[in-house]
């Protein structure tokens, strides 16, 4: 079997799971081939697991100030370039597309009669599970971005859906720093971030941005660029994490036992219904802006129990293999038996 991966590069989740996902499939010895869009080739990193891959311009939201842009995003988003990149992706050597909410490889498997299967959160979304913020434009986007002929999503909860459970590939570190905080907001101004963690001295911040504060820095924040090895020590090690309301973060620190502090990409359909979903479980605290008191509030709670959720990857992978892809429940029964949930959650 020849497959090709299509891959949002638009945040690092998507990037995360295909990582997990690029493994499993070399051990069972199948042809993959990975697409990326979303993103410019010269913002990709840590890429070697892809081997030879492709990127194209494919879609992306512009962000300000973290907020969607609405009017930028229609603006670079409306480029016969997509149309041109779909029409061009030649899928004739592949017997399998799979998708993980990338626009270019889904709308091109449905012009030439390729089956496809997606693996994404954003599947998740179609089910009746926790939303903030729907609308008939969020979910004609959710059917249509990148649509497919079978799609799985993941969540931290089935919610009685067949959805599968996240695809989680973290180490646990045998200390934790209790008052060391891992701050991942990459959707806000750097000097902001600076600003607003100067008012928390007692602890100690441990940023990942792209962008580098023009302004002094509290010596109690020490700011990196985003160096995944460094992130993942620091994440297994830290007391806490500060982060916006991404899936793939909140999954590692659920799996981690951290505690945990959301600010959603506001305007992001999928980061709001994330808090919800998050607070309907009482497995995060959020905020809607950066605010000093809530911060305070949450520094003082204790960490939850980590939860250990299963090797997703190998087993959806088996799956595909079996070539049985229109009957999943099977799959995420078998999955979610694995799981000791919260009692909170049940």
């Amino acid at each position: 079997m020849r497959i090709l991966y299509g891959v949002q590069g638009t945040g690092n989740g998507h990037l995360s799971r295909a990582r997990v996902m690029a493994k499993a499939l070399m051990k069972q010895d199948i042809e993959v081939d990975f697409l990326f869009s979303g993103r410019k080739p010269d913002q990709f990193f840590d890429m070697e697991c892809f081997g030879d891959y492709r990127v194209q311009a494919g879609m992306t939201f512009a962000t300000h100030s973290g907020r969607v842009n609405v009017p930028q995003t229609v603006r670079q988003n409306l480029s016969l370039s997509l149309f041109k990149d779909i029409k061009a992706l030649d899928l004739s050597c592949y017997d399998l597309v799979l998708n993980d909410f990338e626009p270019v490889s889904a709308w091109a498997a449905r012009r030439q009669g390729v089956p496809s299967i997606g693996i994404s959160h954003q599947a998740a979304l179609t089910h009746p599970v926790p939303k903030l913020g729907s609308t008939w434009f969020n979910e004609m986007l959710l059917n249509n971005f990148a649509p497919v002929d079978v799609a799985l999503g993941c969540h931290w909860h089935h919610f009685g859906f067949p959805i599968l459970p996240p695809f989680v590939e973290v180490d646990a570190s045998p200390f934790e720093h209790a008052h060391q905080i891992l701050v991942y907001l990459p959707f806000e101004d750097a000097d902001v971030i600076a600003r607003f963690l100067s008012h928390f001295s007692d602890y100690q911040f441990l940023v990942y941005h792209s962008q580098q504060p023009k302004g002094q820095v509290a010596e109690h924040i020490k700011w990196h660029g985003f160096n995944r090895d460094g992130f993942k020590q620091h994440l297994a090690s830290c007391g806490g994490v500060i982060g916006n309301a991404g899936f793939e973060l909140a999954s590692e620190a659920l799996t981690l036992g951290k505690k945990l502090l959301v600010k959603p990409l506001i305007g992001q359909f999928e980061q709001l219904s994330n808090v919800a979903a998050l607070q309907l479980l009482a497995a995060a605290d959020s905020m809607m802006s950066l605010d000093v008191n809530v911060v305070k509030r949450w520094l003082k709670t204790a960490s939850p129990n980590p939860i250990a959720y299963p090797q997703v990857g190998d087993a959806l992978v088996k799956w595909i293999d079996g070539g049985d892809w229109h009957d999943s429940q099977p799959l995420c029964k078998e999955l979610w038996s694995q799981v000791t949930l919260p009692d909170t959650w049940r």
